[in-house]
């Protein structure tokens, strides 16, 4: 018998979107293979979890599985106990009724399942429609580059054959990218394979929502004076212009340099950071005849 989404991510009915989706990223990255190695407990508790997630995740199917017109992995479901539906990419048990599912009336199901015609005028049921392939579940990871500039990714798929990906705006750890028809061959055609992404870290960027923050060492010649220095930007170097008098923790604004958003590409934010000379005579000589100041005066300190 299928599992109940629900019950397999552990939120209730009324859970919204963002809970879900919450629930979901916290049990994958427990269960993750690449940190369940030759752990087939993991490897299955993760398909389980992956398979709730797609259904729960949309909302057609959703409305669905709460109607009682699929089982937890998506298949038809088969009132009173007849044959279930094939069994999902990575899951464990084969489709059945969802147990749970809340809402439709059986008039509504046995529709769903066996058409609008029913042999002499309604007097039985029609054939089920033949079940589609299995679902199977990939793992993609992206550089942290690539994920803001949106770039395509190929990808290799259980059968050898290669396909170039389109990311989404918006794109982050745990995006979910379905590929129709490329998983598991059926009688009713086949399944679709489930992509979940993964962006990378990167040495020196730190992603801030669509923005990209970034510490940019300045010599104090350049804070002071002020001039134009080169920055990296994961489109490639660009000239900022460094204002004069310039502080440590200053932030400039490199606009569109960020992750491709919905609502428009973001900016690079680069906060400046003073290093100064080591072993500088002459700045040593310049502190100590600095009339007395306190900077920390608006902290009440």
């Amino acid at each position: 018998m299928a599992q109940d989404p629900y019950t397999t991510l552990g939120v209730a009915r009324g859970a919204s979107e963002a809970d879900i989706k919450k629930a979901y990223r916290k049990l994958a990255k427990e269960l993750h293979p690449d940190r369940n190695k030759d752990n087939k407990a993991a490897a299955d508790r993760f398909g389980q979890v992956t398979s709730a997630y797609d259904v729960l995740s949309d909302k057609d199917k959703r409305g669905r599985f709460d109607r009682g017109e699929i089982d937890g992995e998506g298949n038809p479901a088969a009132p009173f106990g007849f044959g279930g539906g094939q069994q999902g990419g990575f899951r464990g048990a084969p489709g059945g009724f969802a147990g749970g599912a809340g809402g439709g009336d059986f008039g509504d199901i046995f529709e769903g399942l066996f058409g609008r015609g029913r042999a002499g005028g309604g007097g039985g049921f029609g054939r089920q429609a033949p079940a589609k392939g299995a679902n199977l579940a990939y793992r993609l990871a992206v550089p942290f580059e690539d994920a803001a500039r949106l770039d395509p990714q190929r990808v290799t798929l259980g059968d050898g054959k290669t396909v170039d990906l389109k990311l989404p705006a918006g794109v982050e750890s745990g995006t979910q990218m379905r590929l129709a028809g490329k998983g598991e061959p059926g009688p009713g055609g086949a399944g679709d394979a489930i992509i979940t992404i993964e962006i990378g870290d990167h040495r020196f960027y730190k992603r801030d929502g669509d923005n990209i923050r970034l510490d940019l060492p300045v010599s104090l010649k350049e804070a002071v004076l002020g001039g134009k220095v080169k920055v990296p930007t994961v489109d490639g170097p660009v000239m900022l212009a460094i204002p004069a008098g310039a502080s440590s923790g200053k932030v400039l604004r490199l606009k569109g340099r960020g992750f491709g958003g919905k609502a428009g590409r973001g900016d690079q934010l680069v906060t400046l950071e003073i290093e100064l000379p080591a072993g500088d005579d002459a700045l040593k000589t310049w502190a100590e005849a600095a009339p007395e100041s306190n900077p920390r005066a608006r902290l009440g300190v």
